[in-house]
């Protein structure tokens, strides 16, 4: 028996042409990836050997990105060229985040904020703690990350938070940080720092407009929960 090719199957079932005839936007997430590895196995469609593939990470294409060449070349079907090329397409749509959280933005909204930080620090398995420097009219002027931990943790120097707030000459600040486990619950420590830093905006006249709790698909903002 061939292998299903996509060239094999009904039109109305070819990924490609449906993006040519419906755009890239009418297409799954199954679909796209079928065209990205071109034909399935002796027994599976490339579209169906792609919803098993994102089946065995739940849908998660964060998930999806972080599986070795080792681990997709164990669904049968998928050889070293085609895990490479999975890699190499979510490698780059990764980077795509990243360029536009590079870029300057006017922060109206925590979902802006989410917008910029979920690329950088979302789906990391340590925590990590930024903050944004904001000018007058809520631009980002510089983010920089002002210390790193271990799962569950990170300390943060308040002292070296503010001098780098002062050599921007910002007037407002969004303090962010990620939670490896997934859960969007401030701790206590996430309530006293929020507080500490807070405080000595208030007397330095640098405002702390926000502090979120970000996670792969998810964030907690202490403005709009309105406990800042």
């Amino acid at each position: 028996m061939e292998k299903l090719t996509i060239k094999s199957w009904a039109l109305d079932d070819r990924p490609r042409e449906k993006l040519l005839a419906k755009g890239k936007a009418a297409l799954s997430d199954a679909e796209l990836i079928a065209i990205l590895i071109g034909s399935g196995n002796r027994n599976e469609s490339a579209v169906a050997l792609s919803k098993r593939i994102l089946q065995s990470v739940e849908g998660n294409i964060n998930a999806l990105a972080k599986l070795s060449v080792e681990k997709l070349t164990e669904f049968k079907g998928i050889g070293e060229a085609k895990a490479i090329a999975i890699i190499t397409a979510l490698e780059l749509g990764k980077r795509r985040q990243l360029e536009v959280a590079l870029e300057k933005p006017k922060i109206t909204s925590s979902k802006d904020v989410f917008n910029v930080m979920q690329p950088i620090i979302g789906d990391l398995d340590h925590e990590e703690f930024w903050v944004l420097f904001l000018s007058n009219s809520n631009k980002v002027i510089a983010k920089s990350q002002v210390s790193k931990g271990g799962l569950t943790a990170t300390i943060v120097d308040v002292r070296l938070l503010f001098k780098r707030a002062l050599e921007l000459a910002c007037v407002g600040l969004i303090a962010c940080h990620n939670h490896p486990s997934g859960k969007l619950v401030p701790s206590n420590a996430d309530k006293n720092i929020t507080q500490k830093i807070k405080e000595a905006g208030t007397i330095l006249d640098i405002k702390l407009l926000d502090h979120l709790i970000i996670t792969q698909k998810a964030y907690f903002s202490f403005a709009d929960e309105g406990i800042l």
